[in-house]
């Protein structure tokens, strides 16, 4: 089905952007876990619109509602089911893009596929559909911190040409949520401060790079051959609204190294092997090898832009558009919690993947 994601620990979203709501029901969490509504905002508030003048100005709170699947304070192990009413959506303001197709958008691919599409505000090609995955990460977040104490946090790596200067092993979430631009260096930040508000007065938009590191992940998470778990990871993060690609560790710069200089030397461990290096990015063979798992995802700029375009109708008649409504110039800092919500539903559905063939002691492979 085209809106689940997951095998065990699975994820159904729906919803559109202009319509009555957007959420997602889960399947799959296990019982006694303690969840508020609290814990799956912080994470909402992260995401929504509005946030600061670096993104759209669409005012909506982006309250969250538990309707099952919670009771007393802990979740009974039935599916659970989350709400987030629309509240200051204005379809009339996409009225000029009922018959035109916006360039580089899923306008036509959606008139493609189904002979029909919802113009007002994007449908389901919105980016508020990540509402459901972000409500749902929460609940994985919160899960895989008390069963596995695993970290996982992103930040924006780069906007168009301005990289920030960054310790991976150092960033925090205070660090991170120190900026608008989410970019835990304070002086790219400013560089890119202005960069995206310069693009929004040109009528353009910028794209650009987020990382994202899982820190304590165990090893043996992932299934051989089709489901590794980066290529559950790939799979996720590629499915977010305007993402073009995703890198696993040292990504397309290890095809310049020698595997020599690539391969990240064993030595003995607390707890098992570790590696020396970690161009693997924490995944070697699809499946989890203990050290931090690093991942960047590259976005494109935003299609929906103000300046004039050449584009069609849908006769196929030559015409331009100026796109009108409220948009963000740069999609960057509101992906940050986008691109940790596929890292952790990732990550969850194969801890409880794992979990489900741990039925006896493993055999001993160290010599």
């Amino acid at each position: 089905m085209a809106s689940t994601f997951g095998t065990l620990f699975r994820i159904s979203t729906f919803g559109e952007s202009h319509g009555g709501g957007v959420g997602v029901v889960i399947d799959g969490v296990p019982p006694r876990l303690a969840i508020s509504e609290a814990d799956l905002q912080f994470d909402l508030d992260r995401r929504r619109p509005g946030q600061s003048r670096l993104v759209t100005q669409r005012d909506e709170a982006d309250q969250v509602e538990i309707l099952s699947g919670v009771f007393e304070g802990y979740t009974t192990g039935t599916p659970l089911a989350v709400l987030v009413r629309n509240k200051d959506h204005n379809s009339g303001a996409y009225d000029h893009l009922k018959d035109v197709y916006r360039p580089s958008h899923a306008d036509f691919t959606y008139d493609a596929k189904y002979g029909f599409r919802n113009w007002a505000g994007g449908g389901r090609a919105s980016a508020r559909e990540t509402i459901g995955r972000v409500a749902a990460a929460a609940v994985a977040r919160k899960l895989l911190a008390e069963v596995a104490g695993i970290e996982v946090l992103a930040w924006v790596q780069s906007v168009a040409d301005i990289e920030g200067n960054i310790n991976s092993d150092e960033v925090t979430l205070d660090m991170v949520e120190a900026d608008p631009t989410r970019c835990p260096d304070p002086v790219a930040a400013a560089l890119m401060t202005e960069a995206i508000e310069q693009a929004r007065r040109d009528g353009d938009s910028l794209g650009g790079v987020v990382t994202c590191i899982a820190r304590s992940v165990p090893a043996g998470l992932g299934e051989p051959v089709f489901d590794k778990l980066d290529a559950d990871l790939a799979g996720g993060l590629m499915s977010l609204p305007a993402a073009k690609g995703v890198e696993i560790g040292s990504g397309f710069a290890g095809t310049k190294m020698t595997g020599l200089t690539h391969n990240d030397p064993f030595e003995p461990g607390d707890n098992g092997p570790r590696t020396t290096t970690n161009h693997s990015g924490g995944i070697q063979g699809g499946i989890s090898n203990g050290e931090d798992l690093v991942c960047r995802v590259a976005f494109k700029p935003t299609g929906t832009i103000s300046s004039e375009q050449k584009t069609v109708t849908r006769d196929g008649e030559a015409t331009t558009l100026a796109a009108k409504g409220r948009h963000d110039p740069c999609v960057l800092p509101r992906a940050v919690p986008m691109v940790e919500a596929m890292v952790l539903l990732s990550l969850a559905d194969h801890w409880m993947r794992q979990r489900a063939i741990d039925v006896l002691p493993p055999f001993d492979v160290r010599p």
